[in-house]
């Protein structure tokens, strides 16, 4: 990537929406540019804590170029073992974690609030953060784009990037409603913290019947696990999206009468304080930007949960907004350039659940049987290898300025 000088860039002033991942990891590379970083976050203070997440194939070049690849390591969660159950309790497969998991070396899973914290820890004293706060309007009538924010105050950037989530405002005040670009994959699912009182260390335990699954992940050895419970939805529920205690009378609904742990694990979600409850969905947009404003991450290209990419999209379509941005002055010929390069890449791990990514959640009991033979040959099957989706993408070399 062709190095910019430090004066033709030095004053181009970047709003970014959102900071989670591909949030501060685009403000890391942008701020190397030379660009003056501005991060807007909605939350009060960083979010730590949450769901493991999983770091894969190009992305882990892109941290390691970021220098938090050593620390991501050391927060790997080493699960030892994963087991999945019938609908009466009893075990149809047991997998050891080395099978089961990622290429070696390749693959990483760690708590999102864990890689949340590295990336901010690169970037925070060479950006400007905005918590408590979002973006109220945006004007792009001038040269520039004109931002009000909730908070009251009136600034005026270069761009702006939205890089708030599968259901970003951004997008929603730029190119409408997310029914648009929202396409749902029949799953609901709610993910909470309970209380480790079943004994459980670094293993994950999933107890399925046709449609349903509840799983109980032990990520370490301390007193917490996380709850998951996901269902097949022939429609999505829009009333309950943001209705919590609509979600979790339809989770109860779901799950009534089932059987093994998952009535202890409903009795905890009605008492969870960190309960959130989402559709399984994918964004899909034809365009990533209007103007002098773009979306990066779930934003523009949410790939869902059952394709265990999305952490590791966010951040390789930073490293390519950012790069995009550094080799092309002009917006437009960089956002044609940063769509021209990722779509390909964002297309393929969006069809890994049309390649059976989802095949961990049968909603017919063959369907079912089907994965536990699958699941129970694994204790006989090679080291994995690497799916071409999670490294089909060429990470231009970038030239920061020093």
């Amino acid at each position: 990537m062709t190095r910019m000088d430090a004066s033709h860039t030095a004053k181009r002033k970047v709003l970014i929406s959102g900071a989670s991942i591909s949030g501060p990891a685009l403000a890391y590379w942008l701020h190397r540019s030379g660009f003056a970083v501005t991060v807007v976050e909605k939350a009060g203070a960083l979010r730590g804590g949450g769901y493991p997440i999983d770091v894969r194939g190009t992305a882990i070049e892109v941290v390691r170029r970021m220098g938090i690849l050593p620390r991501l390591q050391d927060a790997h969660i080493d699960s030892r073992r994963y087991t999945f159950l019938n609908a009466d309790g009893s075990i149809a497969a047991s997998v050891a974690g080395a099978v089961a998991g990622s290429v070696e070396g390749q693959d990483l899973e760690v708590r999102r609030g864990d890689l949340a914290a590295a990336l901010y820890s690169i970037v925070r004293d060479d950006v400007e953060f905005l918590f408590n706060d979002s973006i109220d309007t945006l004007d792009q009538s001038g040269q520039g784009v004109d931002v009000t924010f909730r908070g009251g105050r009136r600034r005026t950037f270069d761009l702006v990037v939205g890089a708030d989530g599968m259901h970003s405002s951004t997008r929603e005040s730029l190119f409408g409603p997310e029914e648009r670009f929202h396409r749902y994959l029949g799953y609901c699912f709610a993910i909470f913290t309970m209380p480790n009182t079943f004994g459980l260390s670094r293993e994950l335990m999933m107890w399925n019947a046709p449609g349903k699954a509840a799983a109980l992940y032990a990520v370490g050895d301390n007193d917490e696990l996380h709850a998951f419970l996901n269902f097949h939805q022939p429609e999505p529920p829009f009333d309950a999206l943001r209705n919590p205690g609509a979600q979790r009378d339809l989770v109860a609904r779901v799950f009534a009468g089932a059987g093994w742990e998952v009535p202890a694990m409903l009795s905890a979600m009605r008492d969870a304080d960190d309960l959130f409850f989402d559709t399984a969905g994918q964004i899909r947009m034809p365009h990533w930007s209007s103007g002098r404003v773009a979306l990066v991450g779930d934003a523009a290209y949410a790939p869902s949960f059952l394709t265990g990419q999305g952490s590791s999209l966010a951040l390789v379509g930073a490293y390519m907004l950012a790069g995009a941005l550094a080799a092309n002055r002009d917006h437009t010929a960089a956002f044609a350039a940063y769509e021209r390069d990722v779509r390909g890449f964002v297309g393929m791990n969006q069809a890994l659940v049309d390649n059976g990514a989802a095949t961990l959640f049968p909603t017919t009991a063959q369907a079912l049987e089907q994965r536990n033979t699958m699941l129970r040959s694994l204790l006989t099957m090679p080291s994995a290898t690497a799916r071409p989706a999670y490294s089909a993408i060429t990470l231009r070399e970038f030239a920061p300025i020093s």
